[in-house]
């Protein structure tokens, strides 16, 4: 008889099976993003070398760090009579079912003039029936140089109770307060880089349209 003590035969096996996945899945990323290089360079040779490096660039950042962006909106507001973004949300979705802590990530800010690092400030909440923008933790911590998260799921409650992903399902909003040099109006560009612990950084160029809705998508 299999001992009680050690769990179901398979387990191990499962457990095993499913980190070779998680392997494959990035490996085969990988082949992919050659393989369409490959493609690219002899299918249209017209394409500008910045360009392909760029699209290169942005799926093998995908692959190799490990999260997902889903999804970046803004949020004007009215500053000295003109509408200026002010609010930035970021979607990120774990790519792979692996722990993954954001106390230690900073997030940097270039607008080409000036750079500014972010910290976690350490606050997680539930989006359930709150305002994205104007939730109660950017309220409460009330500084420029934090951000904090807004939880869309988190079915184990890690980044509630320990700002920490441990599954693919999770997912939750990166909310930043713009300090008034990095605010926005329609043209302006900016990086905003998210730099992990451990693990590649991850780049995202955004630029401000056209304030025809004070909530816009900047994807």
């Amino acid at each position: 008889n299999w001992p009680a003590e050690r769990g179901a035969p398979f387990e191990d096996m499962n457990n095993n099976g499913a980190t070779g996945i998680a392997s494959a899945i990035v490996l085969s990323s990988i082949i992919l993003v050659a393989g369409a290089a490959v493609s690219i360079t002899m299918d249209n040779a017209q394409l500008e070398s910045e360009e392909y490096e760029q699209m290169v660039d942005e799926v093998f950042n995908e692959v190799s760090n490990y999260i997902q962006i889903k999804d970046i909106v803004g949020k004007f507001y009215s500053i000295e009579g003109e509408k200026r973004i002010q609010k930035i949300a970021i979607l990120v979705k774990p790519l792979l079912s692996i722990d993954f802590d954001l106390s230690d990530l900073i997030i940097k800010l270039n607008n080409g003039r000036q750079m500014k690092i972010l910290y976690n400030c350490g606050q997680s909440e539930y989006i359930r029936s709150n305002s994205l923008f104007e939730n109660s933790i950017r309220s409460d911590i009330g500084e420029e140089s934090s951000f904090s998260t807004v939880v869309i799921l988190d079915k184990d409650r890690s980044l509630i109770d320990y700002n920490t992903l441990n599954d693919n399902t999770d997912m939750f909003y990166i909310t930043i307060q713009l300090p008034y040099e990095f605010t926005m109006k329609k043209g302006d560009t900016m990086t905003i880089t998210l730099i992990p612990s451990t693990g590649i950084t991850r780049i995202i160029s955004i630029k401000a349209p056209i304030p025809l809705q004070d909530i816009v998508s900047l994807i």
